[in-house]
């Protein structure tokens, strides 16, 4: 069966064949010191050959049998490293939301001092080939106004040369390849370019299959109205915090969140607001509570907080907190209903409360539906009843 090559890797007979070895010592080629470590010279064209073939078959392989990319990034970092042996390479993924550049791998040098830099789409030479889509090869970057230094500063390193390569997936860019220090007197190897344009497009290709598998996964476990986790999420979060919490002797609580009188938003405004309403309340749950709490929509207009490390007295504090904000607040102001609604709560602690998954989704349940067959517009706990209105609330509520 005939191996098929990837996109744009020219076949072996139209390019010319590898370096032949020279005998200039490292020392008297100072401005490419790396050059000798480029390639075996003793490497025949045929070996090199074959040696691409099983690369791109290894790669396919990977692709095919895994969706995970760790492991096709590490193959083409290693493929990197064996055939083109620049002093550092790095792997730069773009953040859209941010339009900025980070560093997903950087292997050699001073590697780690990369972790947390980041770099704006359009500036240096990363950044231009972000912004461009298009390869750079710069043999000396203090000719090049693009160069950027202040990477070099934080490094402590001397980027001499730049090999910039986009990852692709069709006319999107979604990050790009850098090789530092590659480029030899005789410029860079025709062959090298398309053998390095070929692992981008692998790249590119592994990247897109994570972004869909992950948009996949996403789809099941959220929420399409608030993007809240859902219900089906909340009994796999509940089971580990319920592990967790046995194993480090951990409490936690949960909490019921049911909006009072909902269907009148739905019979007034009609259901698409209804729908902006929920999301609009979901999103203040999370932006007012911690990162490690979790917040689910429950179905129709319930939603539950999973409160870990908190014990019950701090989930009462937290519930009134929420209670005051969810009543006192004016929804949807920017379209200019202004709609005011109150909520019934409920929570339960563990251990306190109960053990088990299945007893504290009950508890939790019934002292909302306790408020809710009463009074509404109140908080409860399980084992203890509604509790008494705050001050300020209660002046509210009476006038």
């Amino acid at each position: 069966m005939e191996t098929r090559r990837p996109r744009d890797v020219v076949p072996p007979e139209f390019l010319r064949p590898p370096e032949k070895p020279t005998s200039v010592s490292v020392e008297e080629i100072k401005p490419f010191p790396a050059v000798d470590r480029r390639r075996n010279p003793g490497v025949g064209s045929e070996r090199r050959e074959a040696g691409e073939v099983a690369v791109f078959q290894e790669l396919g392989k990977a692709l095919t049998s895994s969706l995970q990319l760790d492991q096709v990034l590490r193959t083409i970092m290693e493929k990197i490293d064996e055939f083109l042996r620049p002093d550092n390479w790095s792997l730069l993924l773009l953040d859209e939301a941010k339009q900025e550049l980070y560093f997903e791998l950087a292997v050699g040098k001073a590697s780690q001092a990369l972790k947390d830099v980041r770099v704006k789409v359009g500036q240096g030479i990363a950044g231009w080939v972000a912004q461009r889509g298009e390869v750079v090869i710069v043999p000396d970057t203090s000719k090049d106004t693009r160069f950027f230094g202040k990477v070099d500063e934080k490094t402590k390193m001397e980027t001499r040369s730049i090999v910039a390569v986009p990852v692709k997936f069709r006319d999107t860019c979604l990050g790009v390849i850098e090789l530092i220090n590659c480029v030899g007197p005789e410029g860079f190897d025709p062959r090298d370019l398309k053998l390095l344009e070929a692992l981008s497009d692998f790249a590119a290709i592994a990247l897109e299959n994570a972004r869909h598998v992950k948009r996949i996964h996403e789809l099941t476990i959220k929420d399409d109205c608030t993007s809240l986790y859902n219900a089906r999420h909340m009994g796999f979060i509940l089971d580990t915090e319920i592990y967790r919490s046995q194993r480090y002797n951990y409490e936690f609580s949960i909490m019921f969140i049911d909006l009072d009188h909902f269907k009148q938003v739905n019979d007034t405004h009609g259901h698409l607001v209804g729908s902006r309403l929920l999301a609009e309340i979901g999103d203040a749950l999370k932006t007012n509570c911690r990162l490690i709490d979790f917040a689910f929509r429950y179905g129709g207009d319930e939603f539950v907080l999973l409160l870990p490390q908190t014990s019950k007295e701090n989930a009462i504090n937290v519930a009134r907190r929420l209670h005051k904000l969810i009543r006192e607040t004016e929804w949807l102001k920017a379209e200019g209903l202004n709609i005011r609604l109150t909520p019934s709560i409920g929570l339960a602690a563990y251990p306190a409360d109960s053990k088990t998954k299945e007893g504290l989704l009950h508890l939790a349940d019934e002292a909302m539906y306790l408020v809710k067959n009463t009074n509404r517009d109140r908080v409860a706990a399980a084992n203890i009843g509604i509790l008494p209105m705050e001050t300020s609330v209660a002046e509210e509520a009476a006038g």
